[in-house]
């Protein structure tokens, strides 16, 4: 512990140092950059050159930064204009060095020892975010800073690293022919051929595209994700209180924008393929809530069987689900996509609404992730027990709606 701001041991290692490298007043302080507080490095290396005497040397001059110091304004300056078509409440300044001023930063505390010293990037960021703070009105966050601009000091280039706009929402599919996300074309993979009419698409849009779109084009985003808790078949409705999603808006210029206006838009021009019911601000936490969540879900389902049902064995069957564990190993439809293995799913409930002939219509309430379809048909024994099997008639799901998400 020092008994004076700068003892003869400080005051003989800044000597040492001038008689060996030609340093500014900033490089000079730096060193010594914990060792008085509420001072500029610039301020402490002018106070202890004239303790020492020593003539000062010129920022362009300088052995160690060659000018760079005599730039943090100019910095400050190309960070300001990078930012203006932007909206945020914070942000944090980073640099790129040159090498061979790292290179030369490493051998003079090498040869100076660095107890009390700051690298040249610490201080460049601190001051141009200082600069910043005062001209810009908007405050330095260390942890989650809305936009971080990071200068390349070498080449005046400005690279924005900036926080995306998360918003919760929940919607209603009423389509059988929509998909919930954008299916690329598995042949050109997105980039368009003949087989998708050069699309990139298998189908023409998606729920991920009808809610995106709208609010990509009032936020100035350049792209967005999608991440939905779970998803329904295409040809599956999603009904009751809908299905929730956070959207992540990429890189958004604009951020206070009226989320009840955008849901009035996107309902008004989508009628009869979506409907949101809800909008609001999220947060990374909800996003990785939604992508884990297991919540129950309700369908409806009709079902259609190769002959007249037997309403005493469905009625019978229907029993026997309520509080059933069923097996089901990956259905031969998503099968390439996913892993092959046995699932076991809890299903909870089950009703008869209506049986006609051939066709029976059921609410079931399932474990989330259970495959409805292949409950019903066995899928060639691949689901154990199925509905075809403890009637003993083949049958198949004709409808299916998702009619409540439990839970949530």
């Amino acid at each position: 512990m020092v008994e004076t701001v700068y003892d003869r041991e400080i005051l003989n290692t800044a000597k040492k140092i001038l008689l060996e490298y030609p340093l500014c007043d900033y490089c000079l302080g730096r060193v010594f950059s914990k060792i008085e507080k509420n001072v500029t490095n610039k301020e402490r290396g002018e106070k202890i050159r004239n303790l020492i005497k020593k003539q000062e040397t010129n920022v362009v001059d300088c052995w160690l930064c060659s000018g760079l110091m005599d730039e943090i304004p100019h910095f400050a300056q190309l960070i300001e204009d990078s930012l203006k078509e932007y909206e945020y409440d914070t942000f944090l300044v980073g640099s790129i060095i040159d090498e061979e001023i790292l290179e030369r930063e490493e051998k003079l505390l090498e040869y100076t020892g660095s107890q009390y010293s700051e690298s040249i990037k610490t201080e460049i960021n601190r001051e141009v975010g200082k600069i910043l703070e005062k001209k810009l009105g908007k405050i330095v966050d260390f942890e989650k800073p809305t936009i971080m601009a990071v200068v390349d000091t070498a080449f005046d280039v400005v690279d924005l690293q900036i926080a995306p706009l998360l918003i919760y929402g929940r919607y209603r599919k009423y389509s059988r022919e929509l998909p919930q996300t954008k299916w690329f074309c598995k042949i050109c993979r997105g980039r368009g051929c003949k087989k998708c009419g050069y699309t990139g698409k298998l189908y023409p849009t998606s729920v991920e595209e009808l809610v995106a779109e709208k609010i990509l084009e009032i936020t100035g985003g350049s792209d967005e994700s999608f991440h939905g808790c779970g998803r329904e078949d295409i040809d599956a409705r999603m009904l009751g209180n809908g299905r929730p999603f956070v959207l992540e808006v990429k890189n958004p210029k604009v951020r206070s924008i009226n989320l009840l206006e955008v849901k009035e838009k996107i309902n008004s021009e989508n009628k009869d393929l979506i409907e949101v019911t809800v909008l609001r601000f999220s947060n990374w936490d909800e996003v990785v809530r939604i992508k884990n969540s297991s919540f129950n879900k309700i369908y409806r389902v009709v079902l259609k069987c190769e002959k007249p049902i037997n309403r005493e064995k469905l009625k019978k069957a229907v029993q026997a689900l309520r509080g059933l564990k069923i097996n089901q190993l990956t259905p031969s439809r998503v099968a390439h996509r996913r892993a092959n293995m046995v699932r076991e799913k809890q299903i909870y409930n089950c009703e008869i609404e209506s049986i006609d002939g051939d066709i029976a219509v059921l609410t079931l309430e399932a474990e989330s992730g259970t495959y409805i379809k292949e409950l019903v048909s066995g899928d060639n024994g691949r689901t154990t027990p199925s509905i075809s099997e403890m009637i003993d008639v083949p049958c198949r799901v004709v409808e299916l709606d998702v009619i409540d998400i439990k839970g949530e």
